[in-house]
C-alpha cells in the first residue's frame, strides 16, 4: 500500500503528526460498525412498515454481514497493491449512495439489495482504516492514535442500539441509514486533503473472486443456518455442513496458504486469537443484556438504551485511558489487563437476578466497557505493528474478520440461549459465563504475545 513515511522518502525525519487523518480513519471504522448494530432496533418498524415476516427481515442485517466476511480477506490483499486514498474514496462514495439506496427502499427486497451492495463498499472502506495510524503518525504517539481510531471504531458497534432506537422513534426507520452520509462526507473531506492522490486503482485478481466464492460461500451457508436455527430443527445443520467442501477448496488454495503462513508468523496469532474471542464474549452480552432488561425487568425502551449506552461510556473512557497508558507502557501490557477487566465485568453478570434493577446492570456493563476499550485498541495497535510493512492491508482485512466473525458467533450465541433459556435471568447468566470464559482465552491469547516476545 503507498504510504508517505519518512522511511519511504529515503530519509529519518518524522513526519507531521496528521491527527486529522487518525479521526477520518476512525470515523469511518465508527460508521462501518455502527450499521451492523443500529438497524437491529428498527427491524420490527421495518417489518411492519414493508409488511414481511421477522424470517425475512433479519436478512436486512444479515446481508450487511455477509460481505464484511465473505470479501475481507480478497480486499485486504487488493489494499496492499491500490492507492489508500482512491480506496477510501472509492469504498465511501458507494457506502454513501448505498445507505441513500436503503432509506429510500419501496419493499423489502430492495432494502436486502442495497444492504448487500453497502456491505460491499464498507469492506473497501474499512480495508485502509487501520493502516493509517501506521503511517499518519510518529511511532512514540502511535498508541494513542491507535486509541483514538478504535475508540471511535468500538463505539460504532456498541452505540448503535440507543442511538438507532432515537432515530427510529423521531425520524422512521429510514433516518438509521441516511445518518451515515454527513459522517461520510466528513471522512471523505479529510482523505482528500491529508492523503497524496496516487495512481489509479488496480483491478482484482481473479483468484480473489475465487476465494470470494469458496471462503465467502462457506460464510454464506453458516449465516443462513444460524438464521434458520431455531425454527427449522436439524435442517439447519445440514445446512450448515455446505460449508464444508467450500473450506476445504480454499483451504488448498495458494492464498489460504499465504495466509495460514502470515497470520501464524510471531506477534500475529496471539493478536487474532484475542481479537475474536474479546468480540465473542461482548457482542453475547450485548444481544442479551437488551432483552433482559426490557422483558424480564420490564425496563422501558428508553430507559434501556441509556443502560446499554453504559458499555459505550466504558468502551470511550477504556480507549482513551489505553492510548496514553500504552505511549508510556506499551500497548502489550495494556492489552493484558483490558482482558483482565473484561473478565471481571463479564463474571459479575453471573449471578444475574430477578432482583436486579438498571443500576446493577448499567455498572457491569460499565466494567466489560472499560476492560474492552482498553484492550481493543492496544491490541490492534500490537498486530499492525508487527506485520510486515508490505502486507498491512492484508493484516487489516484479517482482523476485520476475525473480529466480525467474533461478533456473529456472539450475537448467535447469544440468540439461541434466549431462545431456549427457561428464564431471562437464566439465559444472561449463561452467557455471562461462557463470555467470561472467552475473556480468560482472551487473556492467555494476549499473555502469549508478551512471553513469545520475552524469550
Amino acid at each position: 500500500m503507498g504510504t508517505d513515511t519518512a522511511e519511504s522518502r529515503g530519509d529519518h525525519a518524522p513526519v507531521r503528526d496528521r491527527w486529522w487523518l487518525i479521526v477520518a480513519a476512525g470515523l469511518a471504522i465508527f460508521i462501518a460498525q455502527l450499521d451492523a448494530s443500529i438497524v437491529g432496533v428498527a427491524l420490527p418498524r421495518i417489518e411492519a412498515d414493508l409488511h414481511t415476516s421477522t424470517t425475512v427481515v433479519q436478512w436486512v442485517g444479515l446481508g450487511y454481514l455477509m460481505p464484511l466476511i465473505a470479501l475481507a480477506l480478497g480486499t485486504g490483499r487488493w489494499a496492499d497493491t491500490a492507492d489508500p486514498r482512491r480506496v477510501m474514496v472509492l469504498g465511501c462514495t458507494g457506502f454513501a449512495v448505498a445507505s441513500v439506496a436503503c432509506g429510500l427502499a419501496p419493499g423489502v427486497g430492495w432494502l436486502i439489495g442495497a444492504r448487500v451492495v453497502q456491505g460491499c463498499f464498507a469492506v473497501v472502506m474499512l480495508a485502509p482504516a487501520p493502516v493509517l495510524p501506521t503511517i499518519a503518525v510518529r511511532p512514540e504517539v502511535r498508541g494513542r492514535a491507535f486509541g483514538t481510531v478504535l475508540l471511535l471504531g468500538t463505539l460504532g458497534g456498541v452505540t448503535g442500539p440507543p442511538a438507532g432506537g432515537l432515530l427510529v422513534e423521531a425520524y422512521g426507520w429510514p433516518a438509521v441509514f441516511y445518518v451515515n452520509v454527513p459522517v461520510v462526507a466528513v471522512v471523505l473531506a479529510v482523505v482528500t486533503r491529508q492523503l497524496p492522490l496516487g495512481p489509479r486503482l488496480p483491478w482484482p485478481k481473479a483468484a480473489w473472486a475465487t476465494e470470494a466464492v469458496t471462503f465467502g460461500g462457506a460464510a454464506v451457508a453458516v449465516l443462513f443456518a444460524l438464521s434458520f436455527a431455531m425454527d427449522s430443527g436439524v435442517e439447519w445443520g445440514l445446512l450448515a455442513l455446505a460449508a464444508v467442501p467450500l473450506l476445504l477448496v480454499w483451504g488448498r488454495s495458494t492464498s489460504a496458504r499465504s495466509l495460514w503462513s502470515l497470520v501464524t508468523a510471531p506477534g500475529l496469532l496471539g493478536p487474532h486469537l484475542a481479537i475474536g474471542c474479546a468480540y465473542f464474549a461482548v457482542f453475547g452480552v450485548l444481544f442479551v443484556a437488551p432483552f433482559f432488561l426490557q422483558l424480564s425487568l420490564g425496563v422501558p425502551p428508553g430507559t434501556n438504551g441509556w443502560v446499554m449506552g453504559g458499555l459505550a461510556l466504558g468502551t470511550g473512557c477504556g480507549s482513551v485511558l489505553g492510548g496514553r497508558l500504552a505511549d508510556r507502557v506499551g500497548p502489550q501490557r495494556v492489552a493484558l489487563s483490558g482482558a483482565v477487566l473484561l473478565f471481571a465485568g463479564t463474571a459479575s453478570l453471573v449471578p444475574a437476578s430477578m432482583t436486579w434493577g438498571a443500576p446493577d446492570v448499567a455498572s457491569r456493563l460499565l466494567l466489560i466497557g472499560v476492560g474492552f476499550g482498553l484492550f481493543n485498541a492496544q491490541n490492534q495497535a500490537r498486530v499492525m505493528s508487527n506485520a510486515p510493512q508490505d502486507r498491512l492491508g492484508m493484516i487489516s482485512g484479517t482482523t476485520s474478520l476475525v473480529r466480525q466473525l467474533g461478533a456473529a458467533a456472539g450475537s448467535a450465541l447469544g440468540a439461541a440461549l434466549w431462545a431456549t433459556s427457561p428464564g431471562g435471568a437464566t439465559a444472561l447468566s449463561a452467557c455471562a459465563a461462557t463470555a467470561a470464559v472467552a475473556a480468560v482465552c482472551t487473556a492467555l491469547a494476549v499473555s502469549g504475545i508478551s512471553v513469545k516476545r520475552s524469550v
